[in-house]
């Protein structure tokens, strides 16, 4: 039947042929042959090849693409994308390894071909040519770690800033497979060639699915230490050591690997000091934060509050800040910030949070019934975190649990008596961070 169906398409073929050779002799069907009988042949010989596909007869198939690659590999683009099924299908159906590697080889030569004849296509040029090219030779070679990376490296090349961002997480995959399973990938490399792609998908901000494969394959490969880090850069560094690109890159990557050493603090100081950003002090805040420096944690905090102009970002910065100061029992600067928090965002439970931790904490500086009182106004601001951080089950049990603490500082009935105290009555604090703070007389 399938030779039937190719008998009918030549006789359609001959017929359409025969009407059309005098315009056989246009510019446009010049690739096709020098005279017109090979004009005429080359493209009978195209129909039966895609007729032939068709009719998933790939032997007769091949016989006329050989016949089109030798007389006009220029003709047509289809003549290679044509040959790309035929000797796919030819590969499925092998019955030796030998017969299918030389199968995969005529395949990669189809690419080959059509990227030689056809690159310059607008659409589907060499860049498209060599990214079907590597995602194909990654089926049909898995075993040649060598030449997977050097078919997508030679993609990504072609296709520049307009690169397909699922090749780049293709091709990164399996570079950090290669570091961990082979001995062909050295760390330096797998690192140099993250910075190197990370800029294709901060510009392609909706490539999320490729970034987040990209980001997984680079934090699970172990490369990232770092020791390997500080290996790689302390080398550079002492080769050149004001070169600002490399202390950028530098604290970029040991930022990410949340390294603590003396080297990534000396090098994010230095970058800093010629390079003031708000993420690197954030970077340095959150190393020394670590560290248990929080002075300098708080330095570089309020750095990097100074320059920001966002007010989410700044939210952010002040949460960070008041709770670093709180733990550092910093608590006139953590109230400071908390109060920040507040203004900015009322509805932020973490700024009362923070402040009535901070109004408890000043109690034991405070003399007799002005200590207890705190407490008062630390129990109603607590109270407001309580209500606040409900979707914030890490701060929520530690509230009320506080709660519970500052009512037992609660001064008795007594206390209060003598202190000429009513309970329900309005009390302005006198002492520590709740000073000028307005309460309600209560006892235990």
């Amino acid at each position: 039947m399938k030779h039937v169906k190719i008998l009918l398409a030549a006789a359609a073929c001959l017929v359409a042929s025969a009407s059309m050779a005098q315009d056989l002799n246009a510019p446009q069907y010049a690739k096709w042959g020098s005279t017109l009988e090979e004009k005429q042949q080359n493209i009978l010989n195209s129909n039966f090849l895609k007729e032939s596909c068709d009719n998933r007869d790939y032997d007769a198939a091949a016989r006329y693409l050989n016949a089109l690659i030798k007389s006009c590999p220029e003709a047509s683009s289809a003549i290679y994308q044509r040959g790309a099924i035929v000797y796919k299908n030819k590969i499925n159906r092998a019955k030796s390894l030998a017969e299918k590697n030389a199968y995969v080889d005529s395949l990669m030569l189809m690419y080959d071909l059509r990227a030689k004849y056809f690159g310059d296509n607008p659409k589907q040029g060499t860049a498209y040519i060599l990214d079907r090219k590597a995602r194909e030779y990654v089926i049909y070679r898995p075993s040649d770690r060598a030449g997977i990376r050097k078919l997508f490296r030679e993609a990504i090349d072609a296709g520049g800033e307009n690169v397909d961002p699922e090749t780049v997480a293709l091709y990164f995959g399996n570079l950090c497979e290669d570091y961990k399973t082979t001995d062909e990938v050295t760390p330096d490399e797998v690192i140099s060639e993250y910075d190197r792609l990370t800029p294709i998908f901060e510009n392609n901000p909706d490539a999320i699915e490729s970034k987040n494969q990209f980001d997984v394959a680079f934090g699970l490969s172990g490369a990232a230490s770092c020791d390997n880090l500080e290996e790689l850069f302390r080398k550079k560094l002492e080769a050149n050591p004001d070169d600002e690109a490399t202390l950028a890159q530098a604290v970029s990557l040991m930022s990410r690997a949340n390294c603590d050493g003396e080297f990534f603090f000396t090098t994010a100081e230095k970058y800093y000091n010629a390079h003031p950003t708000s993420e690197t002090a954030l970077s340095l805040a959150q190393g020394f934060q670590a560290k248990g420096e929080y002075d300098k944690a708080i330095k570089y905090l309020n750095e990097a509050l100074a320059t920001e102009t966002d007010n989410i970002e700044r939210e952010k910065l002040l949460v960070r800040i008041s709770l670093v100061d709180l733990v550092a029992a910093n608590y006139s600067g953590a109230a400071a910030a908390a109060r920040q928090l507040r203004e900015l965002n009322p509805e932020n439970g973490l700024s009362y949070f923070v402040l009535a931790q901070c109004y408890a904490a000043s109690a034991a500086a405070c003399d007799g019934i002005a200590g207890q009182a705190t407490f008062w106004a630390a129990y109603d601001t607590m109270s407001q975190a309580v209500n606040l951080l409900q979707d914030s089950p890490e701060y929520l049990e530690n509230a009320k649990t506080a709660l519970a603490s500052y009512r037992n500082h609660f001064p008795t009935s007594e206390e209060c008596f003598f202190n000429e105290l009513q309970p329900g009555a309005r009390y302005t604090v006198t002492c520590g961070t709740a000073a000028g703070v307005v309460t309600t007389v209560r006892t235990r």
